[in-house]
């Protein structure tokens, strides 16, 4: 069977951490072009890989048989240059946000279709062990319903993550568009609607810059939120963590879940009939300590069954919407229903 050749668009962190070397590893998978507007960063890893090397992304589609890419670019550039993917007959994965807003999204979504092509959303807190288990016991029903929760994502900010530093575009509205709730809070938007299995219907929230300097976009958010059920619970992001913290706890009718909030054991159950059950199923993923994060491997896997993305474009829309009316929350300071 030959090859899945594949494109890297943007060769960043997000690039450098988890994309190419998930595909790197990857035995269906060849590396056959890189794109970076910082053309030596391209260049470096298409002398390690054997592949092509371009400063930009028209000149990449046009002059290069790939069959798939991966978006790893500034947020602002994910749908044009998915739309451009998706025209050239490529699959495409993009990193989330999946854009800037829903007509983008919907933009993608479309060109998607319209070239019978994949578009998988990089959400990948779906696919982190602790979260998987947990998923998995709620679907066995013994803890009831889910009352209430509160998740949060948070820590020093980007300039410790990025390869631009202090400098990343990250801190620039015009090229993030929002801050610490698109970096972080869209991950948990999407990872509650997962482990719920149902929709976020109205939030209100706290969105504002409180620590960082020189940037115009958010570093803080604190949400609340209902789902379509009538659970209740409260979201957090932020960029002023000076740990870590990837959390979340689910208090149901017959225990509490908590998840991703001890070092040995992942998830742990406290039962309402005095039981307490510990999984030790592998870390998430952190900035300080990567770990495959399973995306590549259910994008490639996915196109190799010619089945649906595990995570496809309108799963991504729904998750950018929750985002969107938090924002809209705090910027007229009331709740909001979430479009759906």
């Amino acid at each position: 069977m030959s090859k899945l050749r594949v494109a890297v668009i943007g060769c960043g962190s997000i690039a450098k951490h988890r994309h190419i070397p998930e595909y790197a590893s990857n035995p269906a998978v060849q590396l056959v072009a890189f794109c970076d507007v910082v053309l030596e960063r391209a260049q470096r890893y298409a002398k390690e890989y054997g592949a092509a090397a371009y400063g930009s992304y028209e000149e990449l589609l046009a002059k290069e048989s790939v069959e798939a890419v991966s978006v790893c670019l500034p947020n602002y550039l994910h749908a044009p240059v998915s739309i451009a993917a998706a025209n050239a007959g490529a699959h495409v994965l993009c990193e989330k946000p999946m854009a800037t807003s829903v007509a983008e999204a919907q933009s993608m979504i479309q060109a998607a279709k319209d070239n019978n092509v994949s578009l998988m959303i990089g959400h990948n807190q779906r696919l982190m062990p602790p979260h998987v288990k947990a998923k998995e016991i709620l679907q066995q029903g013994y803890l009831g319903k889910v009352v209430s929760f509160r998740t949060a994502f948070g820590h020093p900010g980007p300039e410790g993550w990025s390869i631009d530093g202090k400098d990343s575009w990250f801190f620039d509205k015009d090229r993030a568009f929002i801050g610490a709730m698109g970096d972080l809070g869209v991950h948990k938007t999407d990872l509650i609607r997962y482990l719920l299995n149902e929709e976020i219907v109205e939030v209100g929230a706290f969105v504002d810059t409180l620590v960082k300097e020189n940037t115009n976009v958010d570093d803080n958010a604190v949400c609340i939120a209902r789902t379509a059920s009538g659970t209740v619970g409260t979201l957090a992001a932020s960029w002023s963590y000076q740990k870590e913290d990837n959390s979340t706890v689910l208090y149901c009718e017959n225990g509490v879940m908590r998840i991703n909030d001890d070092p040995v054991n992942q998830v742990i159950a406290h039962l309402s009939n005095g039981t307490v059950e510990k999984y030790e199923v592998g870390a998430a993923a952190t900035n300080e300590k990567q770990t495959n994060s399973g995306v590549i491997d259910a994008f490639v896997s996915g196109l190799q069954a010619h089945t649906q993305p595990e995570i496809p474009g309108e799963e991504g829309l729904k998750s950018l919407n929750v985002v969107l009316a938090m924002i809209e929350a705090s910027e007229k300071k009331r709740m909001v229903e979430v479009r759906l």
